[in-house]
């Protein structure tokens, strides 16, 4: 697809330019503002064993390390409320945030305690779906997220995780059998692997729509420098040529069951959080190593040094070691783009926001969306044709890919006796 490759080039280049990060000096995060609203993202960056794919910050578990960190973040939790912080909803991901269950819970019920949170997220993976773990979460987590990736077997083997989570058909047992457990069970899926065929991905709608699950995230692969070797081994080179063809077919299987409430994420009833919390959320302040914070138009990242965040937290420093300030225009398109990746943008709201229209605002944007075919209706409120969600699928995929190059700068900080050991779980 021609728009496709164009809009790709156009992303890489302005993304890699407005994502370059800054050393934040001593100044840390700013405090909230009158009126906002904010959302709290937590980040436990501890697996059992480490995803050939993945480019958050994680490491491999230590156990007694983890529990020196999750006493280290419920402090930085305590530094935040002191700055006068309020959330509606807390978002936890990683890493594995439940490998410490016990300690999990402790964290969660403290973020309550703290700042009135009444609706949490988390993350899982298929191993932790038995009453020891899930089970212990319900009450305390509306939204449980499970990294699936996929159902079939050649696939799991590919990306390690057969020997880690089992068949696919054993996969499929375990969400069932915590069905009810939480208002919302969301699977997360993974499309456009270079082995994956029509028939495997149409399979993999087929166990959704099955499944227990109410609602399914299908996020087109993407990678970024750190892991492209480990990733390229694994599962092989990705091919962006088969993305649309592949999202229309899961688009049109899913929407016989599910109801679209993103350009990636479906769901059987609507209103709930999804992963892209920053859809949501334009504002979210991160606690933990390797959080981000997107605050009064500025990026804020925490250090991924567990040595330098025990440090900062201990000298009573929330742990942010790295910055961007974006332009007036950055700001705009960000709106823009997360906007209409929840699938509407509203004029007026853009307007109160900015000062101007969307139209004179983004005159270009504009025109490419309007050429591209991607508008279903312009009034008041701009909604987007099945092309269009395409494009947000495009966008969201180089948005998140250079958020990747943006964590590998992060990591580059990091001690040679820090990398070590995630290098290793990766190959």
């Amino acid at each position: 697809m021609l728009t496709e490759r164009l809009l790709t080039a156009f992303l890489r280049i302005e993304l890699k330019r407005s994502l370059h990060l800054l050393p934040v000096g001593s100044a840390g995060l700013p405090g909230p503002r009158p009126g906002r609203s904010y959302l709290l993202y937590v980040h436990v960056p501890f697996c059992e064993q480490l995803c050939p794919y993945c480019s958050f910050n994680r490491f491999p578990l230590k156990e007694d390390a983890a529990r020196f960190y999750f006493e280290r973040l419920r402090e930085e939790l305590r530094l935040i409320s002191d700055m006068g912080y309020r959330f509606p909803a807390m978002y936890i991901g990683g890493g594995t945030p439940t490998v410490l269950v016990d300690e999990l819970i402790r964290t969660i019920e403290l973020a309550k305690d703290l700042f009135g949170i009444g609706e949490v997220s988390c993350e899982t993976n298929p191993n932790h779906l038995t009453p020891q773990v899930a089970g212990k979460l319900q009450g305390r987590v509306q939204r449980l997220s499970v990294g699936i990736q996929s159902f079939d077997d050649g696939l799991l083997r590919q990306m390690q995780r057969y020997e880690k989570y089992g068949s696919g058909e054993e996969i499929l047992k375990r969400l069932k059998s915590i069905e009810g457990l939480f208002p919302t069970l969301n699977a997360d899926m993974i499309f456009n692997f270079p082995s994956q065929t029509e028939e495997i991905l149409r399979e993999d709608v087929r166990k959704i729509i099955s499944s227990a699950v109410n609602q399914v995230t299908f996020y087109a692969l993407m990678t970024s420098p750190s892991v492209a070797r480990s990733m390229k081994r694994s599962v092989g080179k990705v091919r962006y040529t088969r993305e649309a063809g592949f999202y229309e077919i899961l688009s049109e299987e899913l929407e016989k069951a599910f109801r679209p409430v993103s350009a990636w994420c479906f769901s059987r009833h609507g209103g709930e959080m999804i992963d892209e919390y920053i859809v949501n959320y334009e504002e979210y302040v991160g606690a933990g190593s390797g959080a981000f914070s997107h605050l009064d138009g500025a990026l804020y990242v925490n250090t991924f040094s567990l040595r330098e965040y025990d440090r900062l937290i201990a000298s009573g420093r929330t742990a942010v070691s790295q910055m961007r300030r974006f332009s007036r225009r950055e700001q705009m398109r960000y709106r823009f783009m997360m906007d209409l990746f929840g699938l509407s943008l509203d004029k007026r709201r853009f307007k109160e926001a900015f000062g101007v229209s969307v139209e004179r605002g983004l005159p270009l944007e504009m025109a490419f969306m309007r050429l591209a075919g991607a508008f279903e209706r312009e009034g008041e409120t701009i909604t987007l044709t099945p092309k269009g969600r395409y494009l947000m699928v495009v966008m969201m995929r180089e948005f998140f890919a250079n958020l990747n190059d943006v964590r590998d700068q992060a990591r580059r900080r990091l001690s040679p006796e820090e990398t070590a050991p995630a290098r290793s779980a990766s190959i």
